[in-house]
């Protein structure tokens, strides 16, 4: 008999009959003996509605109260579930993350989760119940009720399996498990059996969006076995652990991850002086904007040419800030381009092979494809290139480095 914890996404609880099939899933789980404590989301789209009502009211809601208006959602969930469980005879029980004490910083909008008192949870799993949480939520010292972000229902499920010291945290949602890559750019692409947590964090940063980041995170640190399976269709998933021996004799590349969404700033021109750098990006990251890749090429002529990356939508701004920056540094030009994407190879084998660097650019540089930037750690590469390569991109990298279930066969 194992401690499951299991999340369902708002597509998987999205109607009234997916809940009911959401509570079939579970009960085969205490069929089989187990203790299953369910972590669910409000249904899908019902978060957005309520924050649509709160902009109707108020142009700018106060932070507090809307973590109080949008946490109703969960509340709807849980309810309803612990119903659907309790129809069919069995016994559940519905919990608020204030109720479980799901204790947060007074970050609103974005609290971090600092202790969770389970003591509760553990009292009913030793009656036998089925418990239902609240995802996305907590409450502060004060009592006052905070939420964690997009995508928090993920990082309350693991958090509560670390707390419990679950036997396995599942992660149900719309897909079967991790991929290769996307899909829907490379249809040969395969579901992985097993990824590590380093593997996964990098996929999760680069742009795949299977799994929230911070859910990743607090896996790895607290050695949560996660597994990411389909509400929808039966199968085993992908299982998401430790670096483990075996794991290293798997193909040198685990996965191919992309971004559409970043955009490239290059400030020409500028002095080859000591605090350069840090006089760009300082203004900008006390404007709040995020900068990703970094490349500086000193030129024969004492000049030095900085490019930087940041999200799409923080182009203007970033071009904005830099206008005076530039000026006060007596940089010749600032260029922005949003017509980039950034392509990115991803796993752990890259530690105990050679050339893996040398054959992402040959396949590249097979398909004419030109290389903007480059980043590189232990287990990844990432390259910026012109955006309407993407998807060839993607491609040829994913069968240069046989992913394709094709090669997988042979």
């Amino acid at each position: 008999m194992a401690l499951i914890v299991q999340k369902y996404g708002g597509t998987s609880v999205g109607t009234v009959e997916r809940i009911k099939n959401v509570a079939k899933k579970v009960e085969r789980y205490r069929d089989q003996g187990h203790d299953v404590v369910v972590v669910v989301s409000a249904m899908s789209g019902e978060t957005n509605r309520l924050i649509a009502l709160a902009n109707e009211i108020h142009d700018q809601p106060p932070a507090r109260e809307l973590d109080v208006l949008v946490t109703t959602g969960e509340q709807v969930t849980i309810a309803l579930l612990s119903m659907a469980l309790q129809k069919d005879g069995y016994d559940a029980r519905s919990y608020t993350g204030a109720q479980v004490r799901i204790l947060t910083d007074d970050a609103y909008g974005k609290a971090r989760i600092q202790a969770i008192d389970a003591d509760r949870i553990r009292k009913d799993l030793e009656k036998g119940r089925i418990v239902v949480v609240a995802g996305f939520q907590g409450v502060d010292e004060d009592g006052n009720i905070t939420t964690l972000g997009r995508g928090g229902s993920d990082t309350t499920g693991v958090a509560l399996a670390a707390a419990l010291k679950a036997d396995e945290c599942q992660i149900y949602t719309d897909v079967d498990g991790v991929y290769t890559t996307d899909p829907r750019v490379v249809p040969n692409a395969r579901r992985l059996e097993q990824i590590t947590f380093e593997e996964m964090l990098e996929m999760a940063s680069l742009g795949s969006k299977v799994l929230q980041i911070r859910s990743v995170e607090f896996a790895g640190k607290y050695n949560v076995p996660l597994r990411v399976l389909s509400t929808f269709e039966e199968g085993p998933g992908t299982l998401i652990t430790v670096d483990q021996e075996e794991t290293m004799e798997q193909p040198v590349i685990s996965g191919i991850a992309f971004n559409r969404d970043e955009a490239k700033i290059t400030v020409r021109g500028v002095p080859d002086m000591p605090g350069a750098a840090y006089k760009i990006l300082g203004p900008v990251g006390e404007a709040n904007i995020e900068v990703d890749m970094i490349v500086q090429n000193v030129s024969a002529d004492g000049t030095t040419d900085f490019t930087f990356t940041v999200h799409k939508n923080e182009l203007r701004k970033a071009l904005d800030v830099l206008k005076n920056v530039a000026a006060e540094l007596g940089a010749k030009e600032i260029q922005g381009d949003a017509s980039i994407a950034k392509v990115s190879i991803v796993g752990v084998g890259m530690r105990s092979h050679a050339g893996v660097a040398s054959k992402m650019f040959k396949l590249l540089a097979n398909e004419s494809i030109n290389i903007q930037m480059i980043s590189t750690s232990e287990i990844k590469i990432s390259v910026v290139i012109d955006e309407k390569y993407l998807e060839l991109a993607v491609r040829a990298l994913h069968t240069g480095f046989e992913l394709d279930r094709d090669a997988a066969a042979k």
